[in-house]
Order: C-alpha cells, then structure tokens, then sequence
C-alpha cells in the first residue's frame, strides 16, 4: 500500500463474498494501524480506500444478522465477529491518524482540513462497535467509552465539535463531531438490553434520524436527563439529584428529539404509515416499528421510568422450559381432555435450572449459568416454577444482560403463576377440526373482565371466536385484542362465557 495505484488493485481484488471481503479489508486496516513507516496523510488516505470499499459488505453482513433471527449459531457467530472486529479495526486505524496528529505528526493541509471527518468517522465506528456489543447484551469494553471522550475533548479543544462536516458522500453522510458523540451516548442510556437484536437495529437507526434534535451542555439543564465525564472512561449515567460534578462532565439528553419522536409515533397511530422522511434503514411494519420508538420515548424522558413493583433479594433456584412447545409437552404431555395444571416433570429433562437473585409482584431477576441456554433472547416464552411452587407459570424474557464473568442476568415478566393447559379450536369448525393446545393464564377474569390465552404461533385472529375445553368443561372466547406476538406464541386477551350445550 505505498502508493494509492497499488492500493486500488488491492480492493478491487477482494472477494465477492461479503464475509471474506470484510476479513480481508479488516486485515488491512490493522495492518496499516501498526505500520509506522507511512506519513499520516498517506494513512489516512489508504484508511479512507479501504473504508470506502468495505460499504456495501458490511452493510451485508448486518442485514444478514437482523434479518434472519433462527440462523445457526455457528453462522451467527461469523455474521457478528465479522461486523464487530471491522468496525473495532476501522475506529483503531482512524484513532491512530489522531495520535500521530497530537503526537507531532502534524501532515499536509490537506489533512489537517480533514481532521474533523476522522475524528466524526472515528466517533461513529465507536458507535457501531457500542450496538454490536450491546446486541449480544455484552458488557461494553470501557476502552469504547474512554476513546468516546478523548475524542470529543479533542475536538472542544481544537474548536471545531460543533461544525458540520461531509463525513461520507451521499445524502445522509452530514453531521458533526457532536452529532456522533450524541447518537454514541444516547445509544449508551436507551435500555437497549430490553429490545430484541433486530429492534436493537432499528433503536440505532431511530437515535441516527432523531439525533439533530439532541442537546449536550456543560451544565445540567432541561432536556438533558443524563450526564457522561468525557475524562472518566465510565458510561453515562441518569442525572439523579444534585450531585457535584467535575468539570469533565457533560449533561446531554434527547432535548427536542423528544417530541419529534411523539409526533412521528402520533402520525404512525393516526395514519398507519410511516412518514416518508423518517429514514430507518429499510422497511418495517407498524408493529415493529411502534414498540420501538414506545421504548425510546420511556428512557429518553425527563424523569426515569417507574419500576413497576419493589425487587425484593431472594436466593433460590428456578426451573425453566423454553418455548411454546416444551412448555406443552411439559404440562400436557398425553394431550389428553384430563388436564393436570401441576404437571410432574414429564419433559423436564430439556429443563434449565437458574439462579433466582431478586422477586418482584411482576416477575423475577435471575442468572444464568455461562454454558447454558444459547436461545435466551429478549421476548422469549418461557415456564417456570421456583422451588416453593407446586405450579408451573409462565412468563416472557424482557431483559438480557451479560457481565464480565460471561454470566447473563435476565428479567422476566411472569405472566402468570399458574398456566393451565386447555383445548382450543376455532368456532363453528365442526368435530372433524383438530383440537390444539393453550394456555389459560388464569381461573379468573382481569379488571377488564378478560382472560389471557398464550396460543401458538399464528393461530389467533381478532375476527375468529374459539372454542375452549379445559377439564372437559366447554367454553367460548370471544377475542379483545392480542397483547403480543411472538416468535412461537401468540398472547392474546379474550372475553369468556360458559357454553351450555
């Protein structure tokens, strides 16, 4: 790669398959990370070629990892190395152009005048490293953090934070050293580990459109609920109280991207389509979309979200079965009409066992042993039964966090203590119909004067009524809406009455 010729011939040999292409260019770039010999503006000239060149291929790879969300793990595996370790060489080799420039290495003007698009790509290869650690709900590498804030102090300090730069050609490549710093930050205090991988994809995507309406400020003020030292390689945090802060300190928040966000979820309700100038990275449906921007808004509000009940600290174990199918297999296992709600363990041999660490009116926080339960994800069906209980509940995965010891730490939302297996078919369908089996969540209604059903997967349909025989006892649902669908379940709410005939 000493001269620029060479160097095209390099990138227009790469392979056509995208994995292979971004391997090969990630080599490159740690390769030209730790080659001294090359002045910096040559560097970065080359970084600039290979960054260029490694566009579509890493687009690739993520639309290949969101979009399929049942991929073998091993290929998953490949899909997300392949992403993360190319985002983390690129943010190294930009990073290296920055050190040789503060250590002396000062290059010719025209790399001076491009010090503010490295340092803006440099901040926002550090952003997409931050996404790709938090969709595997790892803990983020206080380097990433450390690096986001030397960076952003660079740029205050040489007094170009706030100016717009062309980072990349195209109509969406504008932005600033303080616009990346944001979208960086505020990705950091979203919550995304109680998001799915794919709406984790398009959390990121939303803070990029919003991000113009971010605030950061060096005092604490309105629209700017959280703080982060730029000197202090720590993530950001919520601003509680009025704690004393370093001058290193800096409050940000979502400030007026807020509202902006409100009015496209209204638009999105009032209309049932997305607006046209809302760039999200593809298309998605209302469905997926709502939820979404529904969570961005709860951790992007002023005040902190309310728990929902007190976590009491407990130490016992809970047995868990994964998924719609086990679940059933478990309760019924002869799908007989004699239905046994407390089921002994006739499938409990697939069970898990996990460490129950806190108790909630609303679910349970719990650890998970590092070599188990590589299906654990973020709105995941699951059954449980602690040790004190005769019954099997169920309940969803709605948080995933791993720690430093490679441990998960997962809360989950109980939907109910006892699940009662029963018998559903649609209504109206005649005997020859093949019964199918459910899940009753309670013995009695709700404050609505509604039964939860958790059917699978497809099954329920706002216009059907179903027939449900449960201890050989008739019944009919009448539907009132579905509260979530999953990848194997349908959880749905229904309006009972007992047949006579």
């Amino acid at each position: 790669m000493a001269d620029v010729k060479r160097t095209r011939e390099i990138i227009t040999e790469l392979p056509t398959d995208a994995l292979k292409a971004l391997a090969e260019i990630t080599h490159w770039l740690e390769t030209l990370r730790d080659t001294r010999t090359f002045k910096v503006d040559r560097l970065f000239e080359n970084i600039d070629l290979l960054d260029a060149a490694a566009k579509n291929h890493q687009r690739k790879l993520g639309q290949d990892y969101f979009a399929n969300t049942r991929q073998q793990k091993f290929q998953e595996n490949r899909l997300w190395a392949g992403s993360y370790t190319f985002w983390r060489a690129l943010s190294d080799a930009y990073l290296e152009c920055v050190s040789r420039f503060e250590s002396g290495q000062t290059g010719g003007i025209v790399f001076r005048k491009n010090l503010p698009i490295i340092v803006t790509r440099t901040l926002r290869a550090l952003a997409l490293q931050l996404k790709w650690m938090l969709v595997r709900y790892g803990p983020v590498d206080p380097r990433v953090w450390a690096d986001i804030g030397r960076l952003y102090q660079f740029a205050e300090a040489s007094g170009f934070a706030a100016n717009p730069a062309a980072i990349y050609p195209g109509a969406h490549g504008g932005g600033s050293v303080r616009q990346e710093f944001l979208k960086a930050t505020m990705l950091g205090v979203s919550a995304t580990d109680g998001l799915s991988p794919m709406r984790q994809e398009l959390a990121e995507r939303a803070i990029a459109h919003f991000s113009p309406g971010f605030r950061v400020a060096q005092q604490p003020g309105a629209g700017c609920a959280y703080c982060f030292d730029i000197a202090a390689g720590k993530p950001p945090f919520r601003v509680l109280g009025d704690k004393p802060m370093p001058a290193t300190a800096r409050f940000f928040g979502a400030g007026t991207a807020l509202a902006d966000l409100q009015k496209v979820e209204a638009t999105i309700r009032d209309t049932g389509a997305i607006p046209s100038s809302v760039h999200l990275g593809g298309r998605y449906s209302n469905d997926t979309v709502l939820p979404v921007l529904r969570h961005l808004a709860t951790y992007w509000a002023e005040d902190a979200p309310a728990r929902n009940g007190e976590r009491r600290p407990t130490a016992t174990r809970m047995t868990v079965l994964h998924g719609m199918a086990e679940i059933l297999s478990t309760l019924d296992p002869d799908n007989s009409d004699e239905l046994d709600f407390s089921a002994p363990a006739a499938a409990e041999s697939t069970a898990e066992s996990w460490i129950v660490e806190n108790v909630s009116d609303g679910g349970y926080g719990a650890i998970i042993p590092a070599a188990q339960s590589d299906w654990v994800r973020v709105g995941a069906l699951i059954g449980v039964k602690t040790e004190v209980s005769q019954h099997w509940g169920a309940g969803i995965i709605r948080r995933v966090a791993r720690d430093e010891y490679q441990q998960r730490r997962v809360g989950v939302q109980l939907l109910s203590k006892i699940a009662i297996p029963v018998r559903i078919v649609k209504s109206g369908s005649g005997a020859s119909q093949i019964p199918d089996s459910a899940l009753l969540l309670s013995a009695s209604p709700d404050s609505r004067g509604e039964f939860g059903v958790v059917l699978r997967e497809g099954i329920y349909n706002s216009r059907d009524s179903l027939d449900m025989v449960v201890n050989n006892k008739p019944y009919l649902l009448m539907p009132s809406r579905l509260a979530e669908g999953g990848e194997d379940f349908d959880w749905a709410m229904f309006k009972v009455m007992m047949r006579s005939d």
